[in-house]
């Protein structure tokens, strides 16, 4: 079973979707599951993980609804307030049977001030998801790496994952700081990196595949093939590539290992991270 461990549905309007802007046009419409399905039957993907876009739990809610009703999404990764009193009482919450598809959570931190991952009650929120078997995704850019890695230091039992390689400039072939930080941050067993969102930090539909070789060579060298996972970032990822378009620079780059390595990246790894 191949999965697609990073996409996104959304009912499209101007004002939660403000974010989509100048360039991003053609995914101003809404997106849902019978877009996805058929492109994910196209390049031999058996499912998904759905990925939260609003700092709502209302998306929650329809989020787990669509995942009951269609079998290929296998998880959800939703939003939730860590610094909410009622903590505990929401993760409960999420544990019942009948919301068994909810993996983990997430927030919108490259949206946040680059110290806002040194907030100690943010983290003591995160850290209490370990106790109820939920992952954490960490989205941020590459100017939050610092950040990071003291965020990480201080979670060292938590299933961490970060989302788009951090975001490095790559339309820029940048690399030295974003390299160092995420070598720091490798070293923590507990963090997966998802090689998800490449495209979208080029200059849109002008790239090479080899364009990224540097930086998922250094993710191949410091993660190693157990803790990277593929994800599309569909549909955002339509501004820059079409699904087989993102797909290729991955399996292309990828195909040199073996192919217990290749379905790990593929299939294990977001498996087992999310316990789909």
């Amino acid at each position: 079973m191949r999965i697609d461990a990073h996409q996104h549905f959304w009912t499209y309007d101007p004002i939660n979707y403000s974010w989509l802007g100048e360039g991003m046009e053609s995914i101003r419409r809404t997106f849902m599951p019978e877009d996805l399905w058929p492109v994910l039957q196209r390049n031999n993907i058996d499912g998904s993980v759905l990925i939260q876009v609003n700092q709502t739990e209302l998306e929650n809610t329809a989020f787990l609804n669509l995942a009951a009703e269609h079998d290929f999404i296998k998880g959800v990764v939703g939003w939730i307030d860590f610094k909410a009193a009622n903590l505990e009482e929401r993760l409960h919450f999420y544990k019942q049977p009948s919301k068994s598809k909810m993996k983990g959570f997430r927030h919108i931190v490259q949206g946040e001030p680059d110290d806002f991952l040194l907030d100690k009650a943010f983290t003591a929120g995160v850290k209490k998801l370990r106790d109820f078997g939920f992952t954490y995704d960490i989205l941020i850019f590459e100017r939050q790496l610092k950040a990071a890695l003291e965020f990480v230091r201080n979670l060292p039992d938590n299933k961490l994952v970060i989302d788009h390689i951090a975001k490095p400039d790559i339309a820029n072939k940048s690399i030295r700081k974003w390299s160092n930080y995420m070598a720091a941050i490798a070293r923590y067993e507990n963090v997966f990196v998802k090689v998800s969102g490449m495209v979208t930090e080029t200059t849109y539909y002008e790239w090479e595949k080899e364009d990224f070789y540097i930086y998922l060579d250094y993710i191949l060298n410091t993660f190693g093939p157990k803790r990277i996972m593929y994800g599309s970032d569909w549909p955002v990822c339509l501004v820059s590539a079409n699904y087989e378009e993102q797909l290729d620079i991955v399996q292309t780059y990828f195909s040199r290992l073996t192919q217990t390595e290749q379905n790990d990246i593929f299939s294990g790894n977001a498996s087992r991270f999310y316990s789909l």
